[in-house]
């Protein structure tokens, strides 16, 4: 799989990441806590994807660099929250399973381009 194969496939994965943190967080409680909880892990969980699209269609490497860091952040910043939702006894882990074992393939893929980035 060449460069631009491997950047379309990673754009739709995060896509699809993107609508499982969408359901996952319309599961979360409607308490006050639960509505700070579900905006959290919807702004960081989504923003992998977009600043993802917005790092193929950078103006320079340097910019390409910076978007692929943030999208590091944001997974990292979604796995702490899946982290509470889970300690929180809020979704199940069997529910939760699937989008945190994604999430730490999305994570240390980013991880391994920013660090490629780099050189």
């Amino acid at each position: 799989m060449d460069n631009k194969e491997f950047s379309k496939e990673l754009e739709k994965r995060t896509r699809k990441f993107s609508v499982d943190i969408i359901g996952l967080s319309a599961k979360l409680p409607g308490t006050p806590e639960g509505r700070v909880v579900r905006n959290q892990i919807t702004k960081s969980g989504t923003s992998i994807g977009a600043n993802y699209r917005e790092a193929n269609r950078g103006r320079s490497k340097a910019d390409f660099k910076n978007k692929i860091k943030i999208c590091e952040a944001e997974a990292s910043e979604s796995l702490y929250w899946l982290e509470i939702i889970f300690e929180l006894n809020w979704i199940t882990w069997e529910k939760l399973k699937p989008v945190y074992e994604e999430l730490k393939e999305i994570l240390a893929i980013f991880s391994s381009i920013g660090r490629k980035s780099q050189l």
